[in-house]
């Protein structure tokens, strides 16, 4: 039964070599794209990555609402 043991320590190994490789990655690509999403829209609750994005996106879905305070002075 020698093959059994060799099994289980290689599949052993390999997950002490995975979960070092994901410890040492960080933080994803999903978790830094939804940080860097840090402006919300008050009608629909989308998010949005700046400033700009934010006040083209409502200039061009949300045209009868009234402008939020916080996009009045950006420039688009």
């Amino acid at each position: 039964m020698a093959r059994g043991q060799q099994k289980i320590q290689s599949q052993q190994k390999n997950a002490k070599k995975a979960a070092e490789k994901k410890k040492s990655q960080g933080a994803d690509q999903k978790t830094a794209a939804k940080a860097a999403l840090v402006h919300t829209c008050p009608v629909c609750r989308t998010q949005m990555p700046d400033p700009k994005t934010f006040k083209q996106h409502f200039e061009s879905k949300h045209p009868k609402s009234a402008m939020p305070p916080e996009l009045v002075d950006v420039q688009a």
